[in-house]
């Protein structure tokens, strides 16, 4: 392919991952970039990676990522010629298309008209309908009153769906069991469709009880034509939000796909569709795929956040082909000349807690490393992240770290090849979900290819457990800790006919670790508790008790981490810092994260019971629903509806129990 000549340079509207990838594409273009950032980004790889970048405002993405005047005259300033969104802030954003184009600028992406069609679910799922498009039972109409709407659902039949017509990622959703929990699961579904897209309005839809989630790619030009470019299988889900993605998806019919692109393709030519776009099905999963078993469920008019695994079994760059788009120029490829080839898998690090429901976490990146990542070929590896070592995960942003994505000739090389991926990507200085993806790669119903979206919430007991360090990765964290884990000098200090020992202290979760490591040539006993272990370092690892092990440690600030298949981290305790005994005991609610109180329902006097909703908590614009630890009286609220609080911040306090 030449090079484009119609874009010089362009802006990209938009941080992290995203923005670094798009900066990827144009730089082999030719294609010079232009950065924004908000003041917590002014260090931030997507800025390093461009060849300009703007300040736009504070932290806030209402202050920074989504003031679109200031991204509008960064680009005019600049002289760009085009605007890249990505995905997220203002990509789907009508008013923001008009003004680019108002300022004689290109958006790289559909018309305005497009993004407009989609983006109210209720009112795409009627033009969906006319286009003769398959659409899940259900009501899409104007009427927010909790009354009627309660009725409606009565009418559908339960299970249902509570969904924010203006959402996406997740947000603004709710899954109703029962009839007498609709009324709350309503008003937390506005809640969120509020504060994530200025929107509360609702639509309801039958849920379908064993879902798949299939998604077809699509792309179009500017002289009509339009293709999609196979499917993607975005089941494995929780909370409504992907995990890991894969393309194509597992036991696809040839007959159900050609439905399933037939209708996507229905669907963007009904709105003169132009650029990347996906159009999303639910898929019933209660046996095999059939053709009549799918239906419409939205249209993202943007790139997607998994779009690389069908970049991997395409061959084709997506950001290349929506810059040429953009330009004017026709798709390069027909839908005659694509094929699928072998089998792609992506998976998202995040930082966030999953032991305590998936919370997202804040925290610097003390240690990053990934493993060798390459251009696609059969076994390559490929990370897109928008982070590096020594950066920090903000509050104010999604919490990804990367994307880990492979590709195979076939479902069980790759999935192997994730796998191996997920071992050799270590993280340390916030907690992550690196664990709970390494297991979800060894699940026996995902290894086989039978997904629905409520595999993780079905199995969560098993795929979310803590790993428990044994005696021998506690010995190399001692060794860490004492930094002894890379060429070992002898221990410093005199003993007198013995080996010289240390005693090392560190804690792991709430349990402490005493360790006594002594030294003897280039091996070093440790001897923890009844257990004695014989360690030697060597060129691939260690040599443990005669064994070879393939363990990596790492010191880190205040710690040290132990990564042996799972990532174990310990806290290597200040030894003139004495813990509060008496802190917490079940007497207290403390913030789990950084975020915004939405809700305070208790007040000083109130009698609660165990369970009982208090405090709602907004992070990432998400809700969580923080609740009575045990049974008692309410002492004191210390917040209130509208406070920022950070991780730790005492919330309420209930009155001590009698002895």
């Amino acid at each position: 392919m030449v090079r484009i000549t119609m874009f010089d340079k362009i802006l990209i509207a938009n941080r992290g991952e995203i923005a670094c990838r798009v900066i990827t594409t144009a730089r082999r273009l030719g294609i010079k970039t232009v950065a924004v950032y908000s003041d917590a980004d002014a260090n931030a790889k997507h800025v390093a990676m461009a060849d300009e970048a703007v300040h736009i405002g504070p932290p806030e993405v209402g202050e920074s990522y989504l003031k679109a005047d200031r991204i509008i005259q960064a680009a005019a300033n600049t002289g760009a010629q085009a605007i890249h969104p990505g995905y997220g802030f203002l990509s789907e954003n009508p008013a923001f298309v008009n003004a680019i184009n108002k300022a004689g600028l290109t958006f790289i992406g559909p018309s305005a008209s497009a993004i407009e069609a989609m983006g109210l679910k209720d009112a795409a799922k009627a033009l969906m309908e006319d286009a003769g498009v398959p659409v899940v039972p259900g009501y899409h109409g104007d009427s927010q009153d909790p009354d009627f709407l309660d009725k409606e659902a009565d009418k559908i039949g339960y299970p249902v769906l509570i969904k924010a017509r203006a959402g996406g990622g997740g947000k603004g959703m709710r899954l109703v069991e029962d009839p007498k929990d609709f009324k709350a699961a309503l008003a937390g579904a506005q809640r969120e469709g509020e504060a994530s897209f200025g929107d509360p309005a609702c639509l309801i839809e039958k849920y379908i009880t064993q879902p798949r989630h299939i998604e077809i790619q699509v792309f179009g030009d500017s002289l009509g034509n339009v293709i999609h470019l196979f499917e993607r299988d975005c089941s494995l889900q929780r909370r409504h939000q992907k995990v890991i993605e894969e393309a194509p998806a597992p036991d696809m019919p040839e007959d159900v796909r050609a439905a399933m692109g037939k209708a996507a393709v229905d669907a963007a030519k009904a709105i003169g569709y132009q650029g990347a776009g996906t159009v999303e099905f639910i898929v019933d999963g209660s046996g095999p795929l059939r053709p009549d078993g799918f239906w419409f469920m939205e249209m993202n008019t943007r790139l997607q956040v998994e779009h690389p695994v069908s970049e991997a079994i395409t061959g084709l760059d997506f950001v290349e082909l929506q810059l040429r788009v953009a330009a004017g120029e026709p798709l390069p490829v027909t839908q005659d000349d694509l094929a699928i080839n072998g089998w792609a898998f992506e998976a998202r690090l995040y930082a966030e807690d999953v032991p305590k429901g998936f919370l997202p976490a804040t925290g610097t990146l003390d240690h990053l490393t990934f493993p060798e990542a390459s251009t696609f070929k059969h076994g390559a590896t490929r990370i897109d992240s928008g982070v590096r070592q020594g950066d920090t995960i903000s509050p104010f942003y999604d919490p990804m770290i990367a994307k880990v994505i492979v590709h195979g000739p076939t479902r069980d090389a790759a999935l192997n090849q994730l796998g191996a991926a997920l071992r050799e990507t270590h993280v340390a200085g916030c907690v992550t979900n690196i664990d709970f993806l390494s297991a979800l790669t060894h699940h026996d119903g995902f290894q086989k290819g039978e997904v629905n979206t409520g595999l993780i919430a079905r199995d969560a007991d098993t795929l979310t457990p803590i790993a428990v360090p044994c005696s021998r990765c506690r010995a190399l964290a001692a060794l860490g800790a004492l930094g002894l884990h890379q060429t070992q000098p002898p221990l410093a200090g005199f003993a007198l006919w013995q080996p010289l020992a240390r005693t090392a202290h560190l804690t792991w979760g709430e349990e402490e670790v005493v360790a006594k490591v002594a030294q003897t040539g280039s091996s070093f006993t440790t001897i923890i508790g009844d257990n004695t272990h014989r360690i030697t370092r060597t060129d691939t690892g260690w040599d443990i008790d005669g064994s070879k092990v393939s363990a990596s440690v790492v010191q880190t600030p205040g710690g040290v981490s132990v990564f042996w298949g799972n990532s174990y981290h310990f806290t290597v305790p200040d030894p003139l810092t004495v813990a509060d005994a008496s802190a917490d005991g079940g007497d207290t609610i403390t913030a789990p994260m950084p975020g915004l109180v939405k809700n305070v329902s208790a007040t000083a006097g109130d009698q609660v019971t165990k369970g009982d909703p208090l405090v709602i908590l907004e992070a990432m614009k998400m809700e969580h629903t923080l609740t009575a630890p045990r049974d008692g009286t309410i002492a004191e609220v210390l917040c209130a509806t509208g406070d920022q609080v950070s991780d730790g911040t005492l919330l309420l306090a209930l009155e001590a129990e009698d002895d």
